[in-house]
């Protein structure tokens, strides 16, 4: 399993009121004092946010929009060739902007409409039961910053191409929509730690990493795969089970690799009913029952 603060870079406010995000040695732009203080700025209107109020509009520069167009125009030829015919659908409706980076409130001014679903502004890592609670409310909590122009195709944490691109595409379908609703809702019943963590695993496997059986050939969903340039000429050469939710909940895995186990569904239907189904019904004992089943199998 991960912890959630893996994903993203720490954000810390300085005694004089400075926002500093911290990033990783290893991070394309940690020796870029320019886009450095660019993500502080960003990350400083997150918090800044609050509740009721208008999500931060970012004035975004012709670089970052630059981004935007080149992974945009690099991942449509992908997803026609491994995305699922139900995200690809979703995508033709929510009909996202590819000349610009949308800000957040035109994400919500498309998606409202097709599944009730909202977008707003997070500085990077949301606590966990936060996170689920605002799903379970059909609000995204997403970034706002883009990946260091180096490297446009790669990002070692969620950017706002990650968590539009792949969510708000997969969001505006009804049945995806639900399903993440549904995990959301979930954290509502569960009052362990260890159960809440179970769920969030069998999500990354799933929402995020999931794969699907379309017409005899495996197909992915999952926002994780979907927005990554790489990832998707990569996951059907990896180890691909069926759907195990004591597994899912269970695997431990690195999220800086890309992912050598993934679990497809055989359907649609087939994901409703089992991991649709789990995350509308679980509670804690059935997490922890699946969690001592697969321990018991290892």
């Amino acid at each position: 399993m991960f912890e959630e603060g893996q994903l993203y870079s720490t954000v810390s406010t300085d005694a004089d009121g400075q926002v500093q995000v911290h990033l990783g040695e290893d991070h394309p732009g940690f020796t870029d004092p320019a886009y450095r203080a660019r993500r502080g700025d960003i990350a400083a209107a997150a918090l800044a946010h609050r509740p009721g109020q208008p999500v931060p509009t970012i004035d975004y520069t012709e670089q970052e929009h630059e981004i935007w167009r080149l992974v945009s125009a690099e991942l449509a030829p992908k997803h026609e060739r491994y995305a699922h015919s139900e995200f690809l659908a979703a995508k033709a409706v929510l009909d996202l902007p590819t000349d610009h980076v949308p800000q957040l409130h035109e994400v919500t001014e498309r998606l409202l409409p097709l599944t009730g679903w909202s977008y707003t502004a997070a500085p990077g890592l949301v606590p966990l039961r936060e996170f689920y609670a605002d799903l379970g409310a059909r609000t995204f909590n997403s970034t706002q910053y883009l990946r260091h122009p180096s490297q446009p195709l790669y990002t070692p944490e969620p950017d706002i191409i990650h968590e539009v691109i792949g969510h708000a595409n997969q969001l505006a379908s009804p049945r995806f929509a639900a399903i993440v609703e549904a995990a959301g809702r979930a954290s509502e019943r569960l009052e362990t730690d260890e159960a809440m963590q179970f769920v969030a695993d069998v999500f990354w496997f799933s929402i995020e990493f999931g794969v699907i059986a379309e017409g005899g050939v495996t197909k992915a969903y999952g926002a994780g795969i979907l927005s990554s340039y790489g990832e998707m000429d990569e996951f059907g050469h990896m180890d691909i089970r069926p759907l195990d939710l004591g597994q899912m909940g269970t695997l431990n895995y690195d999220i800086t690799a890309y992912q050598p186990i993934l679990f497809r569904a055989e359907g649609l239907a087939h994901l409703e009913d089992v991991v649709g189904h789990f995350f509308a019904t679980v509670d804690d004992d059935l997490a922890a029952g699946l969690r001592a089943q697969a321990s018991a199998h290892v």
